[in-house]
């Protein structure tokens, strides 16, 4: 309850939760477990409904899916519950951004690695000036 009440990062406070239940429309989740929703009024200052998501755990914009992404910045009309994005054959699964994270990559002979780096080839001649 009490990080609820503060904590903004990890999920919606308890005023925001009190404004959608108010304002908000739930249109759908998606398989993160992200709520999606919808003004029930026009208040935009363009004259479209607004739409927002509220985050499951720690807020992170790439969290959010490209199908989603899209209804959100009005690319698309209907949401993906909807009118599902068409996927191509070539298609890889949505992964969010793990850069900062404990499975973010990390090359060979980094330190957050192991910090062991492979054996020199010969390959490399080093500069010198003449």
């Amino acid at each position: 309850m009490f990080k609820t009440l503060l904590t903004w990062w990890n999920g919606a406070t308890l005023g925001t939760l009190f404004t959608i239940a108010k304002r908000g429309r739930k249109v759908g989740e998606d398989e993160m477990g992200n709520t999606y929703y919808e003004s029930r009024d026009n208040v935009s200052y363009d004259g479209r409904k607004r739409r927002w998501v509220v985050f499951k755990g720690y807020a992170e914009a790439s969290k959010v899916s490209p199908d989603w992404h899209g209804w959100l910045h009005y690319t698309f009309d209907e949401p993906p519950t909807e009118a599902p994005l068409a996927r191509k054959a070539w298609e890889r699964d949505y992964l969010p951004n793990l850069t900062g994270t404990p499975m973010a990559w990390r090359p060979q002979g980094s330190l957050a690695r192991t910090g062991e780096r492979p054996a020199a080839t010969g390959d490399y001649e080093a500069w010198s000036p003449e």
